[in-house]
């Protein structure tokens, strides 16, 4: 028996919808009420349509969820709110975004999302410049992006895994650190400071949750991709030691390192104020 025409029609997303769409609707409703006002028929209503209609594009809140952060982790390569920014997202990006799978195909997935392929120090139109003007341009636009959405850090620090954007956000303040002549050790030291001190919220590169952190064969799978787009991530993965493969960081460590920064950076601003 033939389907007929209403049957074929459900199985199709409705025309007006699209995956930016919904998201930026959602980054609007976070925004407005927090996360605790988000749910998808909240979502369906703000949109007019179905709450059917937002699952063809988006299949559980939490893609949503990791969709609305990348969107929001992008405006910080160009300082803009996500609604003013024409993001032409390759099927690439969308798979990285939607997978649930914790490892190596995720991160692999996100990896190759940057269309650019590499990512250098004057990337995101910094400008140029010494490397301390650049990394406090970079740095400031990214905390007035996560004060345009105070909901957003709760989400990064949630998940397991960086979306693309943010992994491109990481990569480029690798890549000014590096360019500035900083060490790894100490790139990677200012990357949780830089982190957790200015924007409010720690994306940890190397999680060490349970079943989430790859190991033997995964880990190198992953550290390959990594070298091929982000090389300044790669190049951490590989000098670093971390617990387990590419376990997380040690928390300790870095609460004293950055205790340490604070001290003498205030024993510098003391004997400064003294000449």
């Amino acid at each position: 028996m033939p389907r007929r025409a209403d049957d074929r029609s459900a199985t199709r997303a409705p025309a007006r919808l699209s995956r930016e769409t919904i998201v930026a609707a959602a980054i609007d409703l976070a925004d407005r009420d927090g996360l605790a006002g988000l749910s998808m028929r909240r979502l369906a209503q703000h949109l007019g349509v179905d709450a059917m209609s937002i699952y063809y594009h988006l299949r559980d809140k939490d893609t949503l969820l990791a969709a609305m952060v990348d969107a929001v982790a992008a405006e910080i390569e160009t300082d803009a709110p996500a609604a003013e920014i024409e993001r032409d997202a390759p099927a690439v990006e969308i798979a990285a975004a939607e997978s649930v799978a914790a490892g190596v195909e995720a991160d692999a997935v996100a990896v190759e999302a940057d269309a650019a392929g590499r990512v250098d120090a004057g990337a995101g139109a910094l400008g140029p410049g010494p490397w301390t003007d650049q990394l406090r341009a970079l740095i400031t636009r990214a905390r007035r992006t996560m004060l345009r959405h105070p909901w957003a850090a709760r989400v990064l620090e949630a998940r397991d895994t960086p979306t693309p954007a943010v992994l491109r956000h990481i990569e480029r303040v690798l890549a000014v650190l590096r360019g500035g002549g900083c060490s790894v050790s100490l790139s990677h030291h200012a990357l949780h400071l830089l982190g957790s001190r200015i924007l409010g919220f720690s994306q940890d590169l190397f999680d060490d949750s349970p079943n989430t952190a790859p190991t033997g064969e995964a880990a190198a799978a992953q550290a390959a991709a990594w070298a091929e787009t982000m090389p300044h991530i790669a190049e951490l993965a590989a000098a670093v030691a971390h617990s387990g493969a590419l376990g997380g960081c040690d928390d300790e460590d870095e609460f004293a390192f950055a205790l340490d920064l604070l001290i003498e950076g205030l024993d510098r601003r003391r004997l400064a104020e003294q000449t």
